[in-house]
């Protein structure tokens, strides 16, 4: 029987020949990965980033952060009469625990406000938010740069309007004494107030918030159709792709990213539906078409100081909220999106 002519070799014998390098203290150190900068050396690298970042950092926190202790009070029945100082007055409050909680799901105009939160997002969602994208379409196929400026300046206009002079631009167009009620009377035919009608109002804040803000979203999109290569239009055009098609199979998916965020975003925002725009016409139609949640919390806690139950609205409308980002975000990156954050 033939053996083998090639030796073989002792495993134990080769590994006493050469041993594995150690790691930790008592042997070699572990090599930095390859063009790997360590914590001190990125932080003297950014220190001037750094400090250009901290007074913002530092506002972020005063401001935002801060501000979320005082959630406490939703757990107190708080008197900021007590004392001058609102945090001796937080400490001496008297302690409630849930009961402004059960005081707000056994509220009907809380869920009153719900409703009409709800349903205005979801109009804004699907009348609103498809429209900065449809203009800044509209505005990147305009040839002449000249034209294409004018245009985004004059969409860009109204954001700088307040919601005192865009719901007074609204009020000379649409209310009872307005362009369009004096055009049908000269007809012979009933004016309208539409600034007053309950059953409209949901449309006409969504109309309003079209006409002041849609400019701003363009320059989001805008710029996102500036980062997309010429060469693939003009691949896409060699092979015989229209107008619609380049549209549809370069443009929209160069804006999926963009959209995934800012969709994530809006739908974050749901509970947020503009309070000065809707605390403005309150009045006008009536809490019951106009209550939303943050007038509900700012009628509740400024007007009837009653500052325990307001914060415990507000309290139930963050974690609501917390709740819709994590959600929308998860939908984003099944969607094979990054979102807000990576997976």
């Amino acid at each position: 029987m033939s053996h083998s002519t090639v030796p073989r070799t002792d495993p134990e014998a080769e590994a006493k020949e050469n041993p594995p390098a150690a790691h930790g203290a008592a042997g070699a150190p572990r090599k930095r990965r390859a063009g790997k900068l360590g914590l001190r050396a990125r932080f003297r690298r950014d220190r001037v980033l750094l400090l250009m970042t901290l007074p913002a950092v530092l506002l972020v926190l005063v401001f935002n952060y801060v501000p979320i202790l005082g959630n406490v009070v939703a757990f107190q029945e708080y008197d900021p009469y007590i004392s001058d100082n609102g945090v001796v007055s937080i400490l001496h409050s008297p302690w409630v625990g849930l009961e402004n909680f059960q005081r707000i799901f056994e509220d009907s105009a809380f869920w009153n406000a719900v409703r009409n939160t709800l349903v205005l997002f979801f109009l804004q969602l699907v009348l609103y938010f498809p429209i900065p994208i449809l203009l800044a379409l509209l505005i990147n196929s305009v040839v002449r740069p000249r034209v294409r400026a004018i245009a985004q300046a004059v969409l860009y206009l109204p954001h700088f309007f307040s919601w005192v002079l865009v719901i007074a631009v609204f009020q000379q167009l649409f209310g009872g004494a307005g362009i369009l009620s004096q055009l049908l009377r000269a007809h012979g035919y009933d004016g309208l107030d539409i600034m007053t009608d309950p059953g409209t109002f949901k449309f006409l804040v969504t109309a309003e918030s079209v006409w002041k803000d849609a400019g701003w979203g363009i320059i989001v999109f805008l710029a996102a159709l500036a980062s997309v290569s010429p060469d693939l239009y003009e691949a896409a055009a060699m092979d015989g792709a229209g107008r619609w098609r380049r549209m549809w199979h370069v443009t929209l998916p160069a804006l999926r990213p963009v959209i995934a965020l800012l969709l994530v975003l809006r739908v974050g925002d749901a509970l947020t539906v503009g309070f000065e725009q809707i605390l403005l016409q309150r009045d006008a139609v009536g809490p019951g078409a106009a209550e939303v949640l943050d007038t509900f919390v700012w009628w509740n806690g400024v007007r009837n100081q009653d500052f325990g139950y307001a914060a415990a609205a507000g309290l139930v409308k963050g974690v609501i909220s917390l709740g819709l980002v994590l959600a929308a975000n998860k939908v984003a990156h099944l969607m094979g999106e990054q979102g807000v954050y990576k997976k």
